[in-house]
C-alpha cells in the first residue's frame, strides 16, 4: 500500500517539476541560443549531480557503463536540444502536449525492441494518440511550415524518452537512481563543455539578459533535471515503463497553466487534438 501511494506521490511530484520546464527553456531563450541552453542545463545539473552524487558512480559496474552511456545519450543529450530548439518556433504548451506521446513511444519500442506483450485497447490507444498528434502538427502547418518542421523535433525527443525508459528498465534496475544520474551527466559534462565554448557564449556571458535566462537554465538542470531523473528513475524501478512514462498525462495540465500565465493561448483545433492525444494516452496505459 505504501508503496503504491509512494507511486502516485513521485507520479504528482514530477509532473509539477517537468511541466514548469517548458516555461523555464521559453524563458531562458531570451537571452540564450538553443545551443548555448542545452549545454548549460547539462553542465549545471552534471555539476550538481556530481557534488551529491560522486561516491555513487563506483556502484557502476564496468559492463554498465555502455549503456550509461546510451541512456545519457538518448534521454538526456538529444532531448535537451530537441527542445530548445523546437520550442524556437513552437509555444511551451503545445510542446508540452506533443511530449505526452512519450508513453505511446514506449509501449510501441517495449514491444517492437523488447518483446513487451500488450492488448488490442493499448494498439486503440496507441491508434489514437497518433491522430490527435496529426492533428496538432497539421494545425502547426496551417499557421507556419516552420512550426510544422520544429513541432516534430518534440516528437523525436519523446521517442529517446520513450527508449531511455525501455533501456533502464531492462538493463539497470539493479543500479540506484543516483548513480543512474550522476552517471549519465558525468559522460556528458564534457561534450556540454565543448557544444557551450563552441558558441559566441564568452561574448555575451557579462550580458544582463544572458545572466538573467542562465538563471532560469540553473534551475531547470538542478531541478527540473538533476532531482526530477533521480526521482524517475527511482519511479521506474519501482513501477514499470509504461506507468512512469505516464506522467505526461499531467505535465501539459501544469505546463497550460503556465502557458496562460505568460500569454500563450491554444485554439479550439488544438484543444481537441491535445484532448485526443490524452485519450489515447490513457488507453495505451490502461490495464
Amino acid at each position: 500500500m505504501l508503496t503504491k501511494q509512494l507511486k502516485w506521490t513521485l507520479l504528482v511530484v514530477l509532473a509539477l517539476i517537468w511541466g514548469s520546464s517548458f516555461i523555464l527553456i521559453k524563458k531562458g531563450l531570451v537571452g540564450l541560443s538553443p545551443y548555448q541552453l542545452g549545454a548549460l542545463r547539462i553542465i549545471f545539473t552534471a555539476l550538481f549531480l556530481l557534488i551529491i552524487g560522486f561516491k555513487s558512480l563506483t556502484e557502476i559496474k564496468q559492463h554498465q557503463w555502455k549503456y550509461i552511456a546510451v541512456t545519457a545519450l538518448f534521454g538526456t543529450f538529444l532531448p535537451a536540444f530537441l527542445f530548445a530548439i523546437a520550442e524556437t518556433k513552437v509555444n511551451s504548451s503545445i510542446c508540452s502536449i506533443l511530449n505526452s506521446l512519450t508513453p505511446l513511444n514506449t509501449l510501441l519500442i517495449g514491444i517492437i525492441a523488447f518483446g513487451l506483450a500488450f492488448k488490442r485497447s493499448q494498439f486503440i490507444g496507441v491508434v489514437i494518440g497518433l491522430i490527435g498528434t496529426a492533428i496538432l502538427i497539421c494545425n502547426g502547418k496551417q499557421e507556419s511550415t516552420e512550426n510544422y518542421t520544429y513541432a516534430v523535433l518534440v516528437i523525436i525527443a519523446s521517442i529517446c524518452y520513450a527508449l531511455n525508459v525501455n533501456l533502464i528498465k531492462k538493463y539497470l534496475s539493479d543500479v540506484k537512481p543516483l548513480s543512474i544520474t550522476t552517471g549519465n551527466f558525468s559522460v556528458l559534462l564534457i561534450p556540454a563543455l565543448i557544444v557551450l565554448f563552441s558558441t559566441n557564449f564568452l561574448e555575451i556571458v557579462s550580458w544582463p539578459a544572458t545572466q538573467h535566462s542562465m538563471l532560469f537554465i540553473m534551475i531547470l538542470g538542478i531541478v527540473g533535471t538533476g532531482v526530477a531523473n533521480i526521482l524517475f528513475f527511482k519511479l521506474i524501478q519501482m513501477s514499470s515503463p509504461v506507468f512512469a512514462s505516464s506522467v505526461t498525462y499531467l505535465i501539459p495540465i501544469v505546463a497550460f497553466f503556465w502557458g496562460l500565465m505568460d500569454n500563450e493561448m491554444l485554439t479550439t483545433f488544438q484543444f481537441f487534438g491535445a484532448f485526443i492525444i490524452l485519450v489515447g494516452v490513457y488507453l495505451a496505459n490502461k490495464k
